[in-house]
């Protein structure tokens, strides 16, 4: 009899133990869903932009020379000074031209007075032949002479005007607004008028240009803005890419392409009103070619890949849906993509655990960003 009674005492403990892990198990908590924060997609607008390398390079130039030949008696500009077209930089002495000038002007008073005497003697020859006092012959050749005396007097007025050249030439003025540089030659030095040796450098920066390199595919659609008459805004950069130096626009592209490397150079203008920019200075162009607007724009990091495709985990009743999308565009964090809808709710974290129906618990609820983007 003892022996049944223990079998069946422990049956029941048994069955206790079962009853009681079920209705445990029944009454734990079920297990929560996978962690995540998301954010929320976006309409706006986002810029596509070119990244260049450039140099800083004034519109325009002047290395002056001399077109004399004579000794410096002044330099009187000063080193970096900003001067204003016509305004006085280096004087050579033009006593010797001024002299020349005087000898001629003197030849040309002369044959004038010249010319004038025939003038009058023709004019008598003239009233002398209708009185028939002279003969034909008198009168051709007072008239053939009045024209050999009109052409001395213009060879002596073309010497005038060379010599006055001459004297003006020995006055160096700036041919251009624009910054000087440093000073090449001093008074006293002699200059010869072979235009050898350079005596001042200017350089105009207000406005200035940037030059920099794109690759020959991107013509087509900078081509097709600009033949629209489209402004295109070119902004540029310090060496690290990372402070904005000016902002300006595309003024044109060269004319051939570079073979060696597949590029073309494009040259913008600033008005560089602070001086910021430098001639020769290395920049970071980017170029606004186009912008897109009205489209799709979730963070970059939201967006997954899987060999070529891409994808996202929108997030709809706390499931994530794994949900193929298109990205084109990337400016500043932010992802033009197709494939979602403004306004839905994508994972942006915890992507080793996610998958496709798997039960989410946003971390952080939701903030919507902003409702457009300006590039």
């Amino acid at each position: 009899m003892l022996v049944p009674a223990l079998v069946a005492l422990g049956l029941y403990l048994g069955w206790r133990t079962f009853n009681r892990g079920r209705e445990t198990a029944a009454s734990a908590p079920a297990a929560p869903g996978i962690a995540v924060t998301s954010i929320t997609a976006q309409k706006g607008d986002i810029g596509i932009y070119l990244d260049a390398i450039g140099t800083v390079t004034p519109q325009y130039t002047a290395s002056i020379t001399s077109q004399v030949t004579g000794q410096v008696v002044a330099v009187p500009f000063k080193e970096g000074q900003t001067v204003a077209k016509g305004d006085a930089l280096i004087e050579i002495n033009s006593a010797p031209y001024r002299a020349t000038l005087l000898q001629a002007q003197g030849v040309l008073d002369r044959d004038q007075n010249l010319l004038a005497q025939a003038q009058m003697d023709l004019e008598r020859y003239r009233l002398l032949w209708v009185t028939k006092a002279i003969g034909k012959q008198i009168l051709d050749d007072q008239e053939k002479l009045v024209l050999q005396d009109q052409g001395t007097v213009k060879n002596d007025q073309g010497v005038v005007d060379y010599d006055q050249i001459q004297v003006d030439f020995c006055h160096i003025t700036a041919p251009i607004a624009g910054r000087m540089g440093l000073r090449l030659v001093d008074p006293g030095n002699v200059v010869q008028s072979s235009g050898t040796v350079t005596l001042a450098v200017v350089a105009q920066l207000q406005p200035i240009t940037v030059i920099f390199t794109i690759p020959e595919d991107n013509i087509g659609p900078i081509q097709a803005r600009l033949r629209l008459n489209a402004t295109l805004a070119v902004d540029v950069y310090d060496r690290t890419a990372r402070i904005r130096i000016a902002s300006g626009q595309l003024l044109t592209l060269d004319n051939q392409i570079d073979t060696t490397t597949g590029t073309i150079k494009a040259r913008a203008l600033f008005d560089n009103k602070d001086e910021a920019l430098f001639p020769n200075q290395f920049v970071n162009a980017r170029l606004l070619v186009n912008t897109l607007q009205g489209v799709t724009l979730v963070s970059a990091s939201a967006i997954q890949q899987n060999g070529q495709a891409s994808f996202v985990y929108l997030i709809q009743g706390n499931v994530a849906h794994l949900r193929s999308v298109k990205p084109g565009v990337t400016e500043a964090g932010l992802t033009q993509v197709d494939g979602i809808n403004p306004g839905d709710i994508v994972a942006d974290s915890s992507f080793d655990k996610l998958q496709d129906n798997v039960a989410v618990v946003i971390a952080v609820k939701p903030v919507a960003e902003n409702s457009g983007r300006k590039p």
